[in-house]
Parts: structure tokens; sequence; C-alpha cells
């Protein structure tokens, strides 16, 4: 294992809070482990996942939903590709968002989910897997917060009815020599506040250093893989890492089996405007933008709007 902190999170924040700020500010990346999601909850997630991705393809289909940037429902292979890459991502995904009441002053950013009816359960597991992914990361964000001299709850009302997106994701088993060491996902940033993975127990998630090198992530099973996004690399000015990172397919008997994971890209609310803290200003901050405007600028750049 590398530098990579990897810390329980069970542990009082103000003990972890550095260790954790120090391995985002250098690698952008950490694991975190004893995150409170529940291992029944993630198992039955992973099977529910598997069973959708193994329906046929035109009921799948069924549930793609025309001109909403895949942010719900089913978004099939070769569609997102990473900024600036030649080819798209050799990857199939399922999205589950906030549902909103009625009538709330942000429902004009976020659709209503929409939820397959060929798996019985499927709604009320990802529910309650989407509400464990916000505790986890609000208990994320409050270790930043301390990292940062912020007051603990500093995050809570930047995130309270976040635009945040859980996203299924099925990687197929790739054939012929060519498989060992693939590029499954291409190199590139998230654009959210900061990411949780569920499902980076199979090798492949790598990290790019500063010096240029790859770095492969391993973390034991059922941790949280976390990273920074481009937003919060954008609030603190750089001072933590937005890292860029892909998923490289794995050599031997992995390289030719499908790969399944699910990651939490947690999101400001869209009206929160993203101003560089004044403990991270210099002469180099970017300009305020509302998390909504940064988040369709992104969106447009990778082909989802």
């Amino acid at each position: 294992m590398s530098d990579i902190a990897s810390v329980s999170i069970a542990r009082p924040l103000a003990d972890l809070a550095d260790e954790l700020g120090q391995s985002f500010a250098e690698y952008g990346f950490a694991v975190i482990r004893d995150h409170g999601i529940p291992a029944d909850l993630i198992a039955k997630a992973e099977s529910m996942s598997k069973a959708f991705f193994a329906l046929p393809d035109e009921v799948k289909r069924a549930y793609i939903l025309k001109d909403g940037g895949g942010a719900r429902g089913y978004t099939p292979f070769g569609t997102e590709k990473a900024k600036d890459a030649q080819v798209h991502d050799l990857k199939e995904f399922w999205h589950v968002g906030r549902d909103l009441p009625a009538g709330h002053e942000l429902s004009e950013f976020m659709a209503p989910n929409i939820w397959p009816s060929e798996i019985d359960g499927f709604r009320e597991t990802f529910e309650a897997l989407y509400a464990a992914f916000e505790d986890a990361g609000a208990q994320v964000l409050k270790a930043i917060a301390l990292h940062l001299g912020l007051p603990e709850d500093f995050f809570a009302p930047t995130v309270a009815d976040g635009n945040s997106v859980m996203r299924l994701l099925r990687y197929p088993p790739l054939e012929g020599a060519e498989a060992e060491g693939a590029i499954r996902a291409a190199a590139h940033g998230d654009i959210n506040t900061i990411t949780l993975l569920l499902g980076a127990e199979e090798a492949g998630l790598e990290l790019l250093k500063a010096d240029g090198e790859w770095l492969a992530i391993d973390p034991p099973e059922g941790a949280l893989v976390v990273n920074i996004g481009d937003m919060l690399e954008r609030l603190t000015n750089g001072r933590l890492k937005s890292t860029t990172h892909r998923v490289v397919n794995p050599t031997g008997e992995a390289a030719y089996r499908a790969r399944y994971s699910m990651p939490f890209f947690l999101h400001f609310r869209p009206d929160y405007v993203i101003e560089t803290l004044p403990s991270c200003a210099d002469e180099n901050a970017p300009e305020p933008i509302s998390s909504h405007d940064f988040l369709m600028q992104r969106l447009r750049e990778i082909n989802l709007a």
C-alpha cells in the first residue's frame, strides 16, 4: 500500500482530520474504513446491480431518458467519454439521484428518478444505499472542514439537497490478447465535490501521481475509496487536489470478467456559489461560479450534455 491514508471514520474526527487532509492534498485520494454503510445493504445492492445489467439490451434501453444528460436511468455502452479522450469508455451505467418533494425550489435542477420494474426491491434498496452514502459523505466532509480550519459543520448547508448522483457501473468482460491492461475508463478527474466509491477491491483503479507515475489503489474489502472532485479543488484553490485517475483492466484471470462498482458523486447544491475560501485565496484564485453552471460546463466536455 502507498502513503494514501487509510483511516477508520469511527475514530474521533479531530484525530484523523489532518491525516485525511494531507492525503487529499498530496494524492487527492484516501481510503475510509468503518464508514457505516451496512455490509448486507452493500451485498444486496451489488446483486441487484448485476441483475439489472443482466437484463436483455432492449429492456435496459427502455430506461434511457432522452435529453436527460444521463442524470437518471440507463446509459448504454459507448456514450460517455473522458474529457479530451478520443474514444468512449467501456462501460454501461444506471443513475439514481435525489428525489425532491413536489414544488421544491431546486426541482428544476433535478429530475425525478425512474426505477426498473423488472427487479423487486430495487427502488427501496438503492434509496437506502443513497441515504447511507450521504451519511458517510457528511462525515468525510466534517473531517475535511476540520483540516481546513473551518467549523465542523461548514459543508452541511453547502450540500443540503445537493445534486448528488449514485452510479451503478458495469465494465464488460474483455476478450482476446489485448484484454490484459486495456483501459476500461480513460484518465479523468471527477467534476463533483467528493466521490465515494464501493467496489474498488477488484484491481484496476489507478491515480496519477505528481511525478507522472500511475499508482494502483488497493483498498481492503468493503472499504470506501474517497477522492476530491473539481468543485472542492476549486473551492480550496488547489489545496485539495482533484487527481486524474483511470480504470485499467487487471492482468490474469480478472482481465476476462466483468467489473462492477458503485460510485457516489456527492455534489454541492446547484445554487451554491463556489468561491475560494478566504484561507486558500491568492492572486490565482478562480472566479466564483455556481455549482450548477460549473457542472453544465463540464458535462458538455464529456459528452453528457
